[in-house]
């Protein structure tokens, strides 16, 4: 499964890398050529953990600039594509299940200033919505001083998977793992975001075990305490990849 997934990984890069994009294109067409557009499928397969370190790095040094990233989070289609539209369903607005999507894949290649980015967009933009609360979507307009998101009128609120991605975005910037086997539940290279001094994670659950962490942000770096546990379970720092 392994040599699958490595031959898998190398057809994906000859087919789907643009080098005139930096990133990969959006799909091929019938005759299997690429459909060079900017969208941000791309942070998805940063996800997927499938491709190379250095493109990895390109695509989401991409997905942060303007074009992409809005203020209050990445849009699905990059402004200035010839189908962008921030008042698209798809071609150019915001989804919140989207960028936490691709929140793991940045934390996934060790990007957790980029993650905590994403993390604060999408935080401003909840205090702008009806009881905090993040919808399925929202319209990607340029974030401008003074003023909130623009809603996307028909969006679902509550979603299932939009109120899944605030505790997406916070194992992306802790890098929760749960490693069974060991019993042990790691935290690789966490950071939090500049808006948060403190997060509680009660009855972190491996197996029949649990625990309950404190995690503390001092600038860039976090303190983390056991406050309590049940059962045999490890709690560890990982500080590399």
């Amino acid at each position: 499964l392994e040599a699958e997934a490595r031959a898998l990984a190398e057809r994906f890069e000859t087919a789907f890398w643009c080098e005139e994009l930096g990133t990969y294109a959006l799909a091929l067409d019938g005759k299997k050529q690429p459909c060079k557009v900017r969208t941000s499928n791309a942070g998805q397969v940063l996800f997927s953990g499938m491709i190379r370190e250095d493109r990895a790095r390109l695509v989401a040094a991409d997905l942060m600039r303007p074009h992409f990233f809005s203020g209050w989070g990445i849009r699905t289609v990059a402004q200035g594509e010839v189908r962008y539209n921030p008042m698209s369903y798809h071609d150019g607005s915001i989804w919140p299940h989207d960028n936490a999507l691709i929140a793991l894949g940045l934390a996934r290649y060790g990007l957790k200033h980029s993650v905590a980015h994403v993390f604060k967009g999408l935080f401003d933009a909840a205090t702008y919505m009806d009881l905090r609360r993040l919808p399925e979507l929202f319209c990607g307009f340029r974030r401008e001083k003074r003023r909130g998101p623009t809603l996307y009128p028909v969006a679902c609120a509550p979603q299932a998977w939009a109120s899944a991605t605030p505790f997406t975005l916070l194992e992306a910037a802790l890098g929760l793992e749960f490693d069974v086997v060991r019993g042990e539940i790691r935290l690789r290279n966490p950071h939090l975001p500049t808006f948060l001094h403190e997060v509680i994670l009660r009855d972190l659950r491996l197996g029949e075990s649990s625990v309950d962490l404190r995690v503390s942000r001092h600038g860039d770096d976090v303190a983390l305490e056991v406050l309590r546990t049940r059962g045999q379970i490890q709690v560890s720092i990982v500080l590399a990849r």
